[in-house]
């Protein structure tokens, strides 16, 4: 960790925290919430490293009003959250449960109470089963249905929202989800699920008009982005790399921005006339998640994807076993503004964090200096793109909690606040206390 200054951010700089919230809400069943994609993997034996679910998770559902009063202590200027479609719409259409609502209303209502911008996420991965049952995201369907979703919470909540954020990551959702099944719904059509991309964008683009014919605050998308680095030197190498960046980087830009789809060899014959235009409706704002860059070379003969993902060497690593790159994100945000140019909205940094194995110590204090050194560098980096000419206007850690990590269940900790997942008891770490004065820090040279 660099013992510099941080570098000034200016006036206006959205400083922020994020959650979703299968990783945190719990009261899976309570309140008239329905089940989503997430509840049947969870349950399914073997989907989870520990066996566990988001069931209870961090009961943020309970103990949100502690959770805001932890934001504000922190200094953050804007809470970005995701909205459990299920609690709102238990079957993802028809009835609205109005118990599902009104939490999501005291929320965004405490965060105004204490100066914090609610930025609402309206999609992060927990598709309500039945929607699934009839196809979810491979069905063109379920896109009409996400746009009703965004109107209802538009119509209750358009008034003090401060940014709408339409889906988070849906690269991962479609790879992870339908590609290899590592993810709920836990298919594996790899190629195949390009359905999934196509139908997540229009869903998008048909929710961007929802939100601007109920509310007149800001409009984005969440995009994970990683900067590809070929390992080797052969064209083949190099081929894969630039296959991949298609897929990962491009597939989910290029057709927000007017672009069309690069050309990946999918069966694209789910596109019809006039969807491009839905999906590149203009946003206000690009989120970007950035965590690592991805190592990638030629694959093995017969393989059936055309690149291989291979680890990058020369970094620090996560508990996750992440390279830490914060140049990865200052070359990311380079790539972004060179390609898109003109029609570049400008960008918040939506996520970015790491996972460690954080553990109190004899005193119940929670000490992660390698988060500390981790979001110096990713600020600095920051900074570092703002001053190349890249318009960055906020930046939002990955998580304010210790939550529950998909996958990985209870086992990965990327919380600036240490939670005891037995008793649901907040303890505050280091990188909080740091993350603070650098806030606070920042605000009183704004405003000098």
């Amino acid at each position: 960790m660099s013992t510099a200054a941080m570098p000034n951010f200016p006036t206006g700089f959205r400083w922020g925290v994020s959650t979703s919230a299968y990783q945190i809400e719990g009261a899976a069943d309570i309140g008239g919430r329905g089940p989503s994609i997430w509840d049947t993997f969870a349950h399914s034996p073997g989907r989870i490293v520990d066996g566990s679910s988001g069931d209870v998770a961090c009961d943020h559902y309970h103990r949100y009003a502690e959770d805001i009063a932890l934001m504000a202590e922190l200094g953050v200027t804007a809470y970005r959250f995701s909205v459990a479609w299920p609690r709102v719409l238990p079957t993802g259409t028809g009835a609205v449960n109005p118990s599902g609502l009104d939490f999501y209303e005291r929320l965004v209502d405490g965060l105004l109470d204490h100066g914090i911008d609610p930025v609402a996420t309206l999609y992060h991965w927990d598709l309500p089963q039945p929607l699934e049952d009839a196809g979810g995201w491979l069905n063109r369907d379920t896109a009409h249905r996400f746009a009703e979703y965004a109107d209802v919470l538009a119509s209750r909540l358009g008034d003090r929202v401060k940014l709408w954020i339409t889906l988070n990551e849906p690269f991962i959702h479609m790879s992870l989800g339908h590609g290899i099944g590592e993810h709920a719904p836990g298919r594996m059509l790899l190629f195949d699920a390009f359905p999934v991309a196509h139908h997540q964008l229009l869903g998008h683009g048909l929710a961007v008009a929802a939100l601007r014919a109920r509310s007149a605050s800001p409009v984005a998308i969440a995009n994970n982005y990683s900067p590809v680095r070929a390992v080797g030197d052969s064209p083949a190498d190099h081929g894969a790399a630039m296959a991949y960046e298609a897929l990962h980087n491009q597939l989910f830009t290029d057709p927000l921005l007017g672009r069309g789809y690069p050309e990946l060899g999918f069966d694209d014959t789910v596109v019809r006339d006039g969807d491009l235009d839905v999906i590149a409706a203009p946003i206000d704002v690009l989120g970007v998640n950035y965590y690592n860059p991805t190592g990638v070379r030629a694959p093995e003969e017969g393989s059936p994807l055309p690149f291989e993902l291979v680890p990058l060497d020369g970094y620090p690593r996560t508990a996750f076993d992440w390279p830490v790159a914060p140049d990865g994100l200052r070359e990311l945000l380079g790539w972004l503004d060179r390609r898109y140019g003109a029609d570049l909205p400008p960008i918040q940094i939506t996520e970015s964090g790491c996972a460690y194995d954080d553990v109190p110590d004899a005193d119940g204090r929670v000490h992660d200096p390698d988060r500390i050194a981790y979001l110096d560098g990713h600020l600095r980096a920051v900074r570092a793109a703002m001053d190349d000419g890249v318009d960055v206007t906020g930046y939002f850690v990955w998580s304010l909690l210790d939550n529950w990590e998909w996958a990985e269940g209870f086992t990965k900790r990327f919380g600036l606040v240490h939670v005891d997942f037995a008793t649901g008891r907040r303890t505050p770490k280091s990188s909080y206390a740091w993350l603070r004065e650098v806030i606070t820090t920042a605000r009183r040279e704004t405003a000098r």
